[in-house]
């Protein structure tokens, strides 16, 4: 039950539109949602998501824990906060008066970029995020990359969510490659040069004739056994490909 003097925890929607009521417990003392939430991206960009919780943002502020929770009520709020941030920040394209392909081709890069600026934010995005300022700026956004192409309004939805789902997974299998490159503490070509040798043995030409000569040609061609930034490109290509009998119809 709340008290007289203390004011009901406020909801996520009201927190992303900053339209909860002043907290009425304890003093506060030059914090605010937005230094709160800012403070929290900055960690995770630093140390990753899961090193993110209430008390070790509270360190990071000089606060109380239990300070912290007058402004979000618990981790959930918080990342959903950290992420309409992101997408208020993030640039944006100017889409208009291009060929439909570029300009889903740039509402892609933007994503991409984003992702690849705070990798936590790919893994921790939703197929549809609580609705904030940031997030139907975004929307907006990218939906008019869409519009005027004879596409329904559920068809528009649906090719947004297709391809930015997409980049998520994109983005995502690009930070897991750049995690495990830093846990190896060598680059992909000292993992090579310390491989090789053992690789040379074990990957017998006659036995896997097509694996070696096709892993050969793409390590060649990427200089690595793994490019996230081709994979994106690549498959943004094959996407657009997908798309193309929908929208050209």
């Amino acid at each position: 039950m709340t008290s007289a003097t203390e004011t009901p925890k406020p909801n996520l929607l009201e927190l992303l539109w900053r339209a909860a009521p002043e907290a009425g417990r304890g003093p506060r003392k030059g914090l605010t949602v937005d230094a709160v939430v800012a403070a929290a991206v900055e960690l995770a960009d630093r140390e990753g998501l899961e090193a993110l919780t209430v008390r070790r943002l509270a360190q990071e502020l000089g606060k109380a824990p239990m300070t912290l929770y007058t402004y979000v009520p618990g981790k959930t709020e918080l990342v959903a906060l950290m992420l309409d941030f992101l997408f208020i920040s993030m640039e944006r394209t100017e889409v208009g008066g291009r060929p439909w392909r570029e300009r889903l081709a740039a509402v892609a890069q933007d994503n991409y970029a984003l992702y690849r600026a705070h990798p936590w934010a790919a893994a921790a995005s939703p197929s549809r995020p609580p609705l904030g300022p940031g997030q139907c700026a975004k929307y907006e956004h990218e939906l008019q990359a869409l519009e005027g192409l004879g596409l329904g309004d559920v068809e528009m939805d649906d090719v947004l969510a297709h391809l930015l789902g997409f980049v998520r997974i994109a983005a995502q299998d690009a930070a897991q490659a750049d995690a495990e490159r830093a846990a190896s503490a060598m680059s992909d070509q000292e993992w090579w040069e310390a491989n090789g040798p053992l690789l040379a043995k074990v990957l017998d030409p006659e036995r896997f004739p097509t694996a070696v000569r096709v892993g050969q040609a793409a390590g060649e061609a990427h200089d690595a056994a793994y490019d996230a930034d081709h994979a994106f490109a690549f498959g943004l290509e094959r996407t657009l490909d997908g798309l193309a009998p929908l929208i050209e119809r």
